[in-house]
C-alpha cells in the first residue's frame, strides 16, 4: 500500500464514528510497521480514547519504530483525555503523516512542533482535502464559534414545497425520507419554524430500522403561538427527544414559556433583528447553541420562511436540495426560500461544489453557499 492508501484508509475508520463524536472531530489513525498495518483506531466518542490511542495499544511493542497516518494533528493539551502529541513521542514512532493541521486554538500547530521538537519527522498535507471535507462541521465550530447549519428541503420539478393549501405529504418517496433519517441521526440539532410546527405536527426524531440518535429538537418560534394554540402538539413531548424554543427575549418569563419549562422545553430568548422588529436575530441564538448548548451541527427542515431568513442572515453553510419528479403548479403555493429575496439576478446566492445523488425516483442535489 501507499501512503495515500493508508491515509485513505484512516479517513474510512474515522468516518464510521459519524454523528458520534461531537463536539470533537472525527479522527482515524493508521500505525504502519515494515509494510504492515500493525495498529489503528478511531475516535469513537467525546470524553473517550483519541484514534492514536486505540492504534497504538493494537500495535503493542509493534509501535517501536513504525510510521503513524493520522487524519487530524494529534492534539497538544489536556481536555478530557491526555495529549495525543506526548503519546506520539514517548510511543518510539518513527515518523508520523498527518492530513491536516487542527483548527483548534488550542492545538493550532502545536502538536505537530512538539513532534517535530522530539526529533520525528512530520509531513502535513496527505490527502487534506478529503480530511476537511470530512471534518467541515469541526472547522466551522473551530473558526467562528457557531454551529454547522445545513437545510434541507423536499420540492417538486417546479420548486414548490407544498399545495397552496399547505399540504405536503409525501413529495419526496421513501428512500429520499429514509436519507433523511441518517442525516438526522448524524446532527445535534434539527430546527423548523413555527409554521412547520403548526401545519404538519412533524415528531422531529430519528426512525430508523437499525435505531438511532434523536438530535435536540429546536423550534423557532418568536411569539410562542404553537404551545398556545395546541400544547399537545409532538415536538413538545420531550419523552420523544429533548426540545428548545427560540423566542423573543422579553417573551422568556410569560406564562408560555413557563408552560413549555414545565413539559421540559427548554426556553432560549433571542434579540430581534436590528432594522427588522418582526426577525429573531438568527446568528446570536446559533451562537448560543454552540457556546451554552454544545450543538456542533443543525439540520434545518422548516419552510419558506425559515429557510429564508437563514438565507437572508448568510447563516447557511450546505444544502440538502430533493427533487420529486412532480409539479404542482400555483402562484400561491410555497418555494424552498421565502423571505426578501434579491433584487437582481446578479446578487443571487451561489451554490458551490455540487453534487447529485439519486434515491428512487427523487434527486438530491447536495451543495455549499
Amino acid at each position: 500500500m501507499t501512503d495515500q492508501e493508508y491515509m485513505e484508509f484512516a479517513i474510512q475508520l474515522a468516518q464510521t464514528a459519524r454523528g458520534r463524536t461531537s463536539p470533537n472531530p472525527l479522527v482515524g489513525a493508521v500505525l504502519v510497521k515494515d509494510n504492515r498495518i500493525v495498529g489503528f483506531g478511531a475516535h469513537l466518542k467525546a470524553g473517550t480514547p483519541h484514534a492514536e490511542v486505540h492504534a497504538v495499544r493494537m500495535a503493542g511493542d509493534e509501535v517501536q519504530g513504525s510510521t503513524l497516518y493520522v487524519t487530524l494533528e494529534p492534539c497538544s493539551h489536556f481536555g478530557r483525555t491526555p495529549p495525543c502529541a506526548d503519546l506520539v513521542v514517548q510511543s518510539g514512532i518513527r515518523s508520523v503523516h498527518i492530513a491536516m493541521a487542527d483548527p483548534n486554538p488550542l492545538v493550532a500547530g502545536s502538536g505537530i512542533r512538539r513532534i517535530q521538537e522530539a526529533g520525528i519527522p512530520v509531513f502535513v498535507g496527505l490527502c487534506e482535502a478529503s480530511a476537511r471535507i470530512m471534518n467541515e462541521v469541526f472547522i466551522k465550530n473551530m473558526t467562528t464559534q457557531l454551529p454547522f447549519v445545513a437545510v434541507k428541503t423536499a420540492a417538486t420539478l417546479d420548486g414548490k414545497i407544498a399545495t397552496a393549501t399547505g399540504d405536503s405529504k409525501w413529495i419526496t418517496g421513501e428512500e429520499a425520507r429514509r436519507f433523511v433519517h441518517q442525516l438526522r441521526d448524524q446532527f445535534d440539532g434539527i430546527m423548523v419554524g413555527v409554521g412547520t410546527v403548526m401545519q404538519d405536527n412533524p415528531q422531529l426524531t430519528t426512525r430508523l430500522p437499525e435505531g438511532g440518535r434523536n438530535p435536540l429538537r429546536i423550534v423557532v418560534d418568536p411569539n410562542l403561538r404553537a404551545v398556545a394554540s395546541n400544547p399537545s402538539l409532538h415536538v413538545f413531548d420531550t419523552k420523544l427527544a429533548p426540545a428548545a424554543v427560540l423566542c423573543r427575549e422579553d417573551l422568556c418569563n410569560s406564562q408560555a414559556a413557563r408552560q413549555l419549562r414545565s413539559m421540559g422545553c427548554q426556553i432560549i430568548g433571542l434579540p430581534m433583528r436590528e432594522g427588522q422588529p418582526n426577525v429573531l436575530d438568527l446568528e446570536y441564538g446559533l451562537r448560543k447553541l454552540w457556546q451554552e448548548h454544545h450543538l456542533a451541527s443543525i439540520l434545518v427542515e422548516g419552510g419558506s420562511a425559515l429557510n429564508g431568513h437563514l438565507l437572508q442572515q448568510s447563516l447557511i453553510d450546505k444544502l440538502f436540495l430533493f427533487y420529486a419528479p412532480k409539479l404542482i403548479g400555483a402562484s400561491a403555493a410555497p418555494g424552498s426560500f421565502g423571505g426578501m429575496g434579491v433584487e437582481t439576478v446578479q446578487e443571487a446566492w451561489c451554490v458551490k461544489q455540487m453534487e447529485i445523488k439519486q434515491l428512487g425516483r427523487d434527486l438530491c442535489l447536495i451543495g455549499y453557499l
